[in-house]
């Protein structure tokens, strides 16, 4: 076989697995088929937003503060999963919801998939749930949406805390997010870049610091990919690179007029401590504390402390914490 016909025959074998790949995935994640494998399934409920169902977990008595908590990119309630009981045992009212295209919510082909349409979602969930006010939590990409909540619904914020938040546009830089810009070529990696455990775990191994690698099991990988296997997800995982549009946060910073709390991760490779330190340098009224041994999720990797920072700064009137700006933190 001359080597033009051997390259026609491997191009041809990696359309039909592409063309395999693409027509045989399922058009969604259906909620009954997975919901006994869910953590915290029996404090999910379902609600009606702008024509979209929206997957919430609420925990603790609804007349505590509430604490609403918003996961980043390619993430879902999961990242909640330890510290969300642990707040409402702190007497807080704590709901984890997710985002539009992103765990359990729907994914609509119609969705704009971008920070400001995803805040614009949040809001009027609260309405739906009859919250006037809440302190916004959000995590990485899910800090870009709870910034522009305080930005764009300053009056839906009481106080914000943002963790490892993205509020720019450089972790565009990525390769895989590049790749995503591409047409077609975006569209047909995608599903098998979600589909790869191996890349999710070298993902983890990136994520969290080398003190939190214990924390990549089977489990989580199973429970971060679970709601990424059908068509809609990778949809809406795309359109979301593509419609990346976090600059804005960073430009308009300093009109932040809520108690902030910033909880970063020295080790944080995903959104590098220097984020936070201009965050803090034009937010106003806030405190930044960097957690020693911490990669980008501390929620899961020091909930503990997480959850006392929170839950001090939540209660305090003045947004106090036993801790200097700026301090470094062992956990």
């Amino acid at each position: 076989m001359n080597k033009k016909n051997l390259a026609l025959g491997i191009g041809g074998a990696i359309g039909v697995i592409v063309g395999v790949k693409l027509l045989t995935r399922a058009s969604t994640v259906k909620w009954e088929a997975v919901s006994d494998k869910i953590q915290h399934a029996e404090n999910s409920h379902f609600i009606e937003v702008d024509g979209a169902t929206v997957h919430f977990q609420e925990f603790g008595e609804r007349m505590n503060p509430t604490l609403l908590l918003i996961h980043g990119y390619t993430a879902s309630t999961y990242v909640w999963k330890t510290v969300a009981p642990m707040l409402a045992a702190q007497k807080f009212h704590v709901i984890a919801v997710d985002l539009i295209g992103f765990g359990y919510s729907d994914k609509p082909a119609w969705f704009e998939y971008t920070i400001t349409a995803q805040a614009r979602v949040i809001e009027r969930f609260m309405n739906r749930l009859g919250i006037g006010k809440a302190i916004i939590i959000g995590s990485s990409y899910g800090g870009a949406v709870a910034a522009t909540l305080a930005l764009d619904y300053a009056e839906r914020v009481e106080k914000l805390v943002l963790v490892g938040a993205v509020s720019n546009d450089e972790v565009l830089d990525n390769p895989l997010l590049k790749l995503a810009s591409v047409p077609l070529i975006g569209e047909i990696f995608t599903p098998f870049l979600l589909d790869s455990k191996q890349l999710s775990k070298a993902r983890m191994k990136q994520t969290f610091a080398p003190e939190s690698q214990h924390l990549i099991t089977k489990e989580r990988i199973e429970s971060v990919m679970r709601p990424l296997k059908a068509k809609d997800a990778h949809h809406s995982v795309l359109t979301s690179a593509r419609q990346w549009d976090a600059n804005r946060i960073q430009t308009d910073a300093h009109l932040i007029s809520q108690p902030t709390l910033l909880i970063w991760g020295e080790d944080d490779v995903i959104i590098p401590l220097h984020n936070g330190e201009n965050l803090y340098d034009s937010i106003l009224n806030s405190r930044l504390i960097i957690l020693k041994n911490c990669g980008h999720l501390p929620p899961e990797e020091k909930p503990d402390r997480f959850v006392a920072l929170v839950g001090e700064f939540s209660r305090d009137r003045k947004s106090h914490i036993h801790a200097a700006e700026n301090e470094r933190l062992n956990a």
